[in-house]
C-alpha cells in the first residue's frame, strides 16, 4: 500500500499554472515544478501522469479563472465601451503589476506551441473562442441597450477586441501603461 497523498491536487495545479505561465512549457523542468509546488517529482508524476498532463490541467485552470474574471468585469454596470475598456485595462494593469511581465498564458502558449502541437493549438483556439464569445455577447447587449450602433457586427468587433487584447498582453512585456492605455482608447474609439 502506497503512502497517502500529502498535498491538495487543485493547489498543486494552480502552483504549476503560475510556473508554466512564468517560464513557458519548454523552460519548466520537472525539477522546477517540484520546487514550485513543494511536491516531489515522483509524486507529481504519480498523481498527474506527465509534465504535459499537468500543463493541460494548469492551462484549463488558467482558462477557467480568466473566463470568470472577464465575465465579472464585462457584466458590471456601464456602457459596452466602458466595460470593454475596464476589461482591457484590467489585463494590462495585471501584467504591469507583477514582478515579472509574463503576459497571458494562452498567448504565450500560442507563440510557443501553436501550429506545432495540435493539442496546444486546439486548447488555444478554444480559449480564444471562449473569450471572443464573451466579448461578442457584451457587444450584443450594448446593441440591445442602445450604446453600440446597430450596424456593428458583434462577432467581427469581438474578434478585433480579442486580437487587441492579445497584442496588449505581448506589448505589456515591454511598454508602459500610458502607451497601452492609448492603444485601448484608440481600439475602442470605433465603437
Amino acid at each position: 500500500m502506497g503512502r497517502p497523498r500529502e498535498f491538495e491536487a487543485d493547489s498543486v495545479v494552480e502552483q504549476a499554472m503560475e510556473t508554466f505561465w512564468t517560464h513557458g512549457y519548454a523552460n519548466t523542468s520537472p525539477a522546477l515544478l517540484a520546487e514550485a509546488t513543494g511536491v516531489g517529482k515522483g509524486s507529481l508524476y504519480n498523481t498527474f501522469g506527465s509534465k504535459r498532463e499537468l500543463f493541460d490541467l494548469a492551462f484549463a485552470c488558467y482558462e477557467r479563472m480568466g473566463t470568470q474574471l472577464a465575465t465579472d468585469i464585462l457584466s458590471q454596470p456601464g456602457t459596452t465601451r466602458e466595460r470593454l475598456r475596464a476589461w482591457l485595462r484590467f489585463a494590462v494593469d495585471t501584467d504591469l503589476a507583477g514582478p515579472v511581465r509574463r503576459g497571458c498564458l494562452v498567448t504565450n502558449t500560442a507563440v510557443e506551441l501553436g501550429g506545432r502541437d495540435p493539442e496546444a493549438t486546439a486548447a488555444v483556439t478554444a480559449g480564444v473562442e471562449r473569450m471572443t464569445a464573451l466579448l461578442a455577447e457584451r457587444i450584443e447587449q450594448g446593441k440591445r441597450d442602445g450604446d453600440v450602433p446597430a450596424a456593428i457586427n458583434a462577432r467581427e468587433y469581438a474578434d478585433f477586441v480579442a486580437n487587441t487584447l492579445t497584442g496588449l498582453r505581448v506589448t505589456a512585456k515591454t511598454a508602459d501603461s500610458a502607451m497601452l492605455y492609448r492603444i485601448i482608447d484608440t481600439a475602442l474609439s470605433t465603437l
